[in-house]
């Protein structure tokens, strides 16, 4: 790991007009500390030589013989590596003037493999969450032997299957294809990891995107069932708890199309007061006292709607890659709205650059290397789960299903917290704003089309929503020209990392 060079509707919506007639016809179709051993099978980089590495210890590993060990070592099954480089590859940027744009970026930009290794890389997202699936494993192949409290022993299983079941669950989803239940058997996956690594070189097999939905399927079932978060004390949001864990199974079922059990574990999680996990905008905008607080509130464990908090290595939250511009942050994103009404998630906004806007996600942390030193790592807390993208979830999934006013009635519980003025929304209207005159069509296309790319801006979900409903992809480059990525461009599935190809001996995603 490294810092890199921080120091050096109507487009409104008729603008992407092309792109809902496009859609139309889609949607009825649609480690312990020892990890080195999986580390180099997986490409993980060797910071020794192989010499060193053979003249230590062959067994210096912890010696997970407690519940306590056991439940600490799962600290480090979270991976530290950020995909929100995806954002860089996805149709709300632009070419912005004055940010800082190095190899990576512009690769992400373009498209093109990205050949970095360090953190906003694929390879290091790749990297850091295997080691993570390690940790996991290494406990999990201990638990039902050691001593102690059942129900803490099923606590601690719990949460392993869970970070495991999720580290597996976003890299199949980036450097996969999306799930297709007529394809998914025969779409190549990646590795399913499920014991430690034992050999020193191992050669792994992708397994397919079908069998790794099964697992992941398995493993998140399963954890439901043992998740206790009277186990997590005062740190309960940084572990998988039991509504991160269903904000899982939404977010699972909603991508593998069963929209059923969407709703299902949706429910379960929202309750009979949904709005209880929708944050109050207003209320923070008040709280405030400058805009770095809010962003600490906004990510504060304290607040109902984050579910699951992740410490991220990453530069993304500082003045680097690409962001929208006034036209796309003012026009395509927070123009797009069927109410003459001020929309609070457009507000505060940083400026990046000169053009640039970005909403404020996340704050700008820094952890030195050593006490006296003034270089270390960016950081910032993401939240991988919130009560906002369940509620949305169920609301599609409702869309899907035909259940109109239960959509309906779950997005007017997200407006009535995001607006500085009392709004209604109902169907009419929205099949008015898109020119669409079947409602359920017209619902899941503004769902998708209008309403996440607002909510959950920055935060990388938009590629996903790219790649299930296979969204053609505009970007301007610095002359001008533009460079387009089709719906089923091959490129929208990330390259397996060139060292889990030649070490690992992974076969690659076609280009």
């Amino acid at each position: 790991m490294r810092n890199t060079k921080s120091d050096s509707p109507q487009q409104r919506v008729h603008g992407r007009q092309s792109t809902v007639d496009s859609l139309k016809g889609k949607i009825g179709d649609l480690w312990t500390v020892d990890y080195r051993l999986w580390v180099f099978a997986l490409g993980f980089l060797l910071l020794s030589s192989c010499d060193n590495y053979l003249e230590e210890t062959p067994d210096n590993r912890v010696d997970l013989n407690t519940l306590d060990k056991a439940a600490q070592l799962l600290t480090n099954a979270y991976s530290e590596g950020a995909y929100n480089f995806v954002e860089w590859m996805g149709d709300m940027v632009t070419y912005t003037r004055g940010t800082i744009k190095e190899d990576q970026h512009n690769q992400s930009y373009e498209w093109r493999d990205v050949d970095e290794l360090f953190q906003d890389s694929p390879t290091y997202f790749w990297n850091e969450t295997y080691e993570a699936i390690a940790h996991a494993n290494e406990v999990l192949a201990v638990i039902d032997q050691l001593p102690g409290e059942e129900d803490r022993r099923r606590a601690v299983k719990a949460e392993a299957l869970l970070a495991r079941a999720y580290g597996h669950f976003m890299l199949v989803n980036l450097f996969a294809k999306h799930y297709d239940a007529n394809t998914a058997s025969s779409d190549p996956g990646v590795p399913y990891v499920l014991e430690p690594e034992t050999e020193f070189i191992k050669e792994y097999e992708r397994a397919s995107v079908q069998r790794v939905y099964d697992l992941v399927e398995a493993d998140l079932l399963e954890g439901i069932e043992l998740v206790d978060d009277s186990f997590y004390a005062n740190s309960c949001k940084y572990h998988f708890n039991r509504n991160a864990a269903l904000a899982f199974a939404s977010r699972f079922y909603l991508f593998k199309r069963d929209f059923q059990r969407c709703i299902e574990f949706s429910s379960q999680m929202l309750g009979s007061d949904p709005s209880i996990y929708v944050r109050d905008l207003a209320a923070m905008l008040e709280e405030r006292i400058n805009t770095e607080d809010y962003i600490r509130i906004y990510t504060s464990p304290s607040e109902p709607s984050n579910l699951l908090l992740m410490r991220k290595i990453t530069n993304f939250p500082i003045n680097v890659g690409f962001w929208p511009d006034n036209d796309i942050y003012q026009g395509r994103i927070f123009g797009s709205d069927l109410f003459d009404a001020t929309d609070f998630r457009a507000d505060p906004a940083f400026v990046r650059g000169e053009n640039g806007l970005t909403a404020t996600r996340f704050e700008f942390l820094f952890e030195r290397s050593s006490l006296t030193s003034n270089v270390g790592f960016n950081y910032t807390i993401t939240l991988p789960f919130r009560g906002e993208e369940v509620l949305l979830n169920r609301a599609e999934s409702y869309a899907f299903v035909g259940q109109i006013d239960e959509a309906i009635a779950d997005l007017q519980t997200l407006y009535d917290k995001r607006y500085d003025i009392p709004v209604t929304v109902d169907i009419e209207q929205i099949t008015r704003f898109l020119g669409i005159n079947d409602p359920r069509e017209a619902l899941i296309i503004y769902l998708f089309q209008v309403e996440r790319p607002k909510e959950f801006i920055h935060e990388g979900m938009r590629w996903f929503d790219i790649k299930r409903y296979e969204i053609e992809v505009t970007h301007t480059l610095i002359n001008g020209a533009e460079i387009t990525l089709a719906g089923d461009d091959n490129r929208k599935v990330l390259q397996i990392p060139q060292a889990a190809q030649d070490v690992g001996g992974l076969s690659s995603n076609p280009r």
